[in-house]
């Protein structure tokens, strides 16, 4: 029982208690992200070269070619030094692409140690999470964040050559929280087709890049023309020179063009690497010239 002479103290004290909770909660909040991100500084420090593939709409084939892009450089001599992120939080795919969908990510004391790949390749996904092949991720932004976040900073990817970071079409969530999380990124590589539409959206993914401050390794143009699997023979099936138009309008440096090859949507099913496969094809001969261009462009 309160006597009436302190009640006057009670409510003050109360306040103050209540106040001292909440700092000690914000304290508590600040310390676990202080280290969570020097986590985050401590594996990313152990990656030489960080690459984001981005697209300014979907469609267009990313996924693939940032899949077969990493097998490229594991293949050119970078084995158990390549590493591939699938960011996109709620349509992971890059097992799938890479036939490693029967794995896990494995907890210890470190960490969560990612799958393991061909070549060594260190690949980390949403789609090792999920309980089902229909189960959905319902998520709005800050958690799609935070999920990115522990991905980077709590899977124990080892000391690599390079990460590679699959990102959702456009510009929104993932990909605005993989350049905040990582500003020393070394650039990314935007992936386009030869249509107009893909032509007018890939416009704003080279300003939202340059916005940030991110550099742009270049602009990859993808299905660009069908290779008759018969005869060879490659057909314009899309306007022809989209990326390149693109690149020399806003002086964006081109990487090359990717062709059609229904080889490479058969391997993406059954899991299998296309340049692995398919090395004299090509679009196996164009992912080659593009790993030097890139290898180039990190090199200055």
């Amino acid at each position: 029982m309160i006597e009436k002479k302190d009640q006057k103290n009670f409510k003050p004290k109360m306040a103050t208690i209540e106040s001292n909770t909440s700092q000690q909660k914000n304290q508590c909040q600040l310390t676990q992200r202080e280290q969570q991100n020097q986590k985050l500084s401590r594996r990313m420090k152990k990656i030489k070269h960080k690459i984001a593939i981005i697209s300014g709409k979907g469609g267009v084939g990313k996924s693939t070619i940032a899949a077969n892009l990493a097998m490229a450089f594991a293949a050119k001599g970078y084995e158990n030094k390549v590493g591939i992120l699938d960011a996109d939080i709620t349509g992971p795919c890059i097992p799938k692409i890479l036939g490693v969908r029967n794995q896990k990510l494995l907890g210890g004391p470190p960490g969560l140690f990612p799958a393991t790949g061909p070549y060594g390749m260190k690949v980390a996904s949403m789609d090792y999470l999920l309980p089902t092949d229909e189960s959905p991720v319902i998520w709005r932004g800050p958690l799609k964040m935070r999920a990115i976040q522990q991905f980077l900073s709590d899977i124990v990817w080892g000391n690599l050559d390079f990460l590679f970071i699959d990102l959702p079409p456009g510009t929104g969530d993932e990909p605005l929280s993989v350049m905040q999380l990582l500003p020393e990124l070394d650039g990314v590589i935007i992936v386009t087709i030869p249509s107009e539409v893909s032509q007018m959206v890939v416009k704003k993914a080279v300003t939202f890049s340059r916005q940030l401050k991110i550099p742009i390794i270049g602009i990859l143009e993808n299905m660009s023309g069908f290779v008759c699997p018969h005869c060879g023979e490659q057909t314009a099936i899309f306007s022809v020179g989209g990326g390149e138009k693109i690149s020399k309008d806003l002086s964006v440096p081109f990487l090359g063009k990717i062709p059609i090859d229904p080889e490479i949507c058969q391997d993406s099913d059954k899991g299998v690497s296309f340049i692995v496969a398919h090395p004299n094809s090509t679009a196996s001969k164009e992912f080659a010239k593009i790993v030097e261009k890139i290898e180039k462009f990190l090199s200055k």
